[in-house]
């Protein structure tokens, strides 16, 4: 019995090890899940905003005679913006980085409409302008909260594979850090209203 006394130890311990390790790896999946399921949540926000758009346009057009530059602007942004995406499983600063560039030039096409749109009285009491209006409102706020619940999820996830000793396994097993959303350059300065 006791010659098998250190190969049973050497058995236990790898064992422990092989189990300690499946839990890091299981808890860095659901973490790494749980960031790409809010990213989804992230991108259905936009979609909101993305299928309110032509409701909103369509509304202004039918009731209003007014720059067809802005208009034209805001349905090029949309277009555009509909077509930059990201692979949830494999976020990179880059792909974060042209996201963010379209929803930024599709917000400040949206900015440029609202404020023409203050232009028009008639409109602006139109019901179903001031509907869209609010949703879209709304829709931002959706999108805020959504961007900073996926920040707080993939913080989470980051921190997580990058303490010791599950970097050990992350780095064995690819799991690498997620990008965060981040302002658009120029953001903290507050936006210029002009109705000339």
């Amino acid at each position: 019995m006791k010659k098998w006394l250190p190969l049973i130890v050497i058995v236990v311990i790898i064992i422990g090890i092989f189990r300690w390790g499946v839990g890091l790896n299981n808890t860095m999946v659901e973490k790494q899940e749980t960031a790409k399921t809010q990213w989804a949540n992230v991108e259905s926000a936009y979609q909101r905003r993305s299928d309110l758009i032509p409701n909103l346009v369509n509304t202004v057009k039918g009731y209003a005679d007014f720059e067809k530059e802005t208009l034209e602007a805001v349905i090029q942004a949309r277009a555009n913006a509909t077509k930059t995406t990201i692979d949830p499983s494999n976020i990179t600063p880059e792909q974060m980085a042209a996201f963010q560039q379209s929803q930024g030039s599709l917000s400040g096409a949206l900015s440029k409409l609202m404020v023409v749109v203050e232009k028009y009285p008639d409109l602006k009491a139109n019901q179903n302008f001031l509907e869209l209006q609010s949703q879209l409102e709304g829709t931002e706020n959706r999108i805020n909260v959504e961007r900073n619940r996926f920040n707080e999820q993939a913080k989470d996830y980051n921190i997580f594979i990058k303490k010791f000793p599950a970097s050990v396994v992350a780095g064995f097993l690819n799991f690498d850090a997620m990008a965060l959303f981040q302002a658009a350059a120029g953001s903290e300065q507050a936006p210029t209203v002009d109705f000339n």
